[in-house]
């Protein structure tokens, strides 16, 4: 069989829309959408374009190129290819997303029902990553498992809590804050863009591909073509949420114009609107966004690094959900205070890697694009790193000056103009002569 179903395109679609929703895309619209007040749509249109836009992209992108981190890297030569995506999914998988999303899960949705303590939070994880990796440890099944079942349920929980926003809101659209009066399109697209979700695409393509494979779909334009579906699919659920969760937090100044984060919106949000059904209502949302995602994550690891080692997939699945279970009870906050300077200096070299890759019918040969731009990004991801880290003795201070530096997008003025020189020398010296 070489083609689905539409119930199996909804399905994946379903799918790949439920690995993306992960905890932190419900907390950071609320947030912004406090913040931008009146300017809100302009702040959702910025979040949109990074925290949607990007994403989408990069899952065409993995497409294009046959599912794979390994096909995408390619013109930077094998070892850079492997290093980068080993950093990739070691960065956002059991170093630090993968765990996240247990901790969090517990903290938002079952301490504020059941109490918090260490003892609570071991056996919560414990299940948890029980749960995930019954899941994770037959891919095959995974449309079945997360896109028919799960995803369904998170869907009706979202469309509950979203349709209230709209049409139940807790008061009227607030002020703007100082920061989003000048540019709250901008403001946003940085909100979306610390989603990190483009690095999330990345890990999650060969996910998607593996699934749309185990349907007995073999032809590899078909399998680039249902990817493209479902990241759509996706693409139009997180745009719904996303706005609907702006105008939740826009308009709740009443009752929340203190908060410092998303959960203590979204939580205001749901006792004044449900009372304890709406506690139950946001535990049960939080709980399957963040379930969803840790399979998708462990699922990826365990088809990238049985492919690139000699190793299998169950081993790697098994390892890495017992390591990311002790991590969300050992050292979450000081592992964190580690991988966030680490994923913001990899977010840009992501992007790079993206586009150029969407554009590679413009190279005569993509190594002498790819290389230089890629190494110059690094460069200056490296340098937001440190900054990001708090370690900005060691930045030079000239950066600060560059277009955009304000908004963490310092990198972009020199990426382009490597990216200008390597254009034209790619140009001047044609195209490389094809070996017998």
């Amino acid at each position: 069989m070489n083609h689905l179903k539409t119930v199996d395109v909804l399905g994946l679609g379903f799918m790949t829309f439920a690995l993306f929703l992960g905890a932190g895309n419900i907390i950071f619209p609320p947030s912004a959408g406090l913040a931008a007040g009146e300017a809100m749509w302009s702040a959702a249109l910025g979040f949109l374009l990074t925290g949607v836009g990007l994403p989408l992209l990069t899952v065409v992108a993995l497409a294009r190129v046959g599912g794979g981190m390994a096909q995408l890297t390619a013109p930077l030569g094998k070892s850079a290819g492997l290093l980068f995506a080993v950093t990739v999914y070691l960065a956002i998988g059991p170093l630090f997303a993968t765990p996240r999303t247990a901790v969090v899960s517990f903290e938002m949705g079952i301490a504020p029902l059941a109490g918090s303590g260490s003892l609570a939070q071991a056996l919560y994880t414990l299940v948890y990553f029980a749960l995930v990796l019954f899941l994770a440890l037959n891919p095959g099944r995974l449309l079945e498992r997360v896109g028919k079942l799960i995803t369904p349920v998170l869907i009706v929980a979202l469309l509950v809590l979203g349709g209230a926003a709209v049409f139940a809101p807790a008061g009227t659209v607030g002020a703007t804050a100082p920061d989003y009066q000048a540019a709250p399109l901008m403001q946003g697209f940085l909100q979306g863009y610390l989603t990190m979700d483009t690095l999330g695409a990345l890990v999650f393509g060969i996910v998607i591909a593996t699934a749309i494979r185990d349907h007995g779909v073999d032809m590899a334009h078909r399998v680039t073509r249902y990817s493209i579906l479902a990241a759509l699919i996706a693409a139009i659920g997180l745009a719904l949420v996303y706005l609907a969760l702006f105008r939740l937090g826009a308009t709740s100044h009443a009752i929340a114009g203190d908060a410092q984060n998303g959960v203590q919106i979204l939580t205001a949000y749901v006792q004044h609107t449900f009372g304890m059904a709406g506690s139950l209502l946001l535990a049960l949302v939080i709980t399957l966004a963040c379930l969803t995602t840790a399979v998708g994550l462990i699922t990826a690891c365990g088809e990238f690094f049985s492919n690139q080692f000699p190793v299998s997939y169950r081993t790697v699945v098994i390892v890495v959900s017992l390591f990311s279970l002790l991590v969300a009870n050992l050292g979450l906050t000081q592992l964190i205070s580690f991988s966030v300077p680490v994923l913001v200096g990899l977010y840009p070299l992501a992007i790079v890697l993206v586009l150029l890759s969407l554009a590679d019918g413009l190279w005569l040969h993509p190594p002498r694009v790819f290389r230089p731009v890629m190494a110059m990004t690094l460069v200056f991801g490296v340098f937001a790193g440190l900054d990001a880290a708090g370690l900005k003795a060691l930045v030079p201070g000239w950066l600060g000056s560059l277009p955009l530096a304000e908004h963490s997008l310092g990198w972009l003025l020199p990426a382009l103009l490597t990216l200008l020189g390597a254009m034209i020398f790619d140009r001047l010296r044609g195209c490389p002569p094809v070996r017998a």
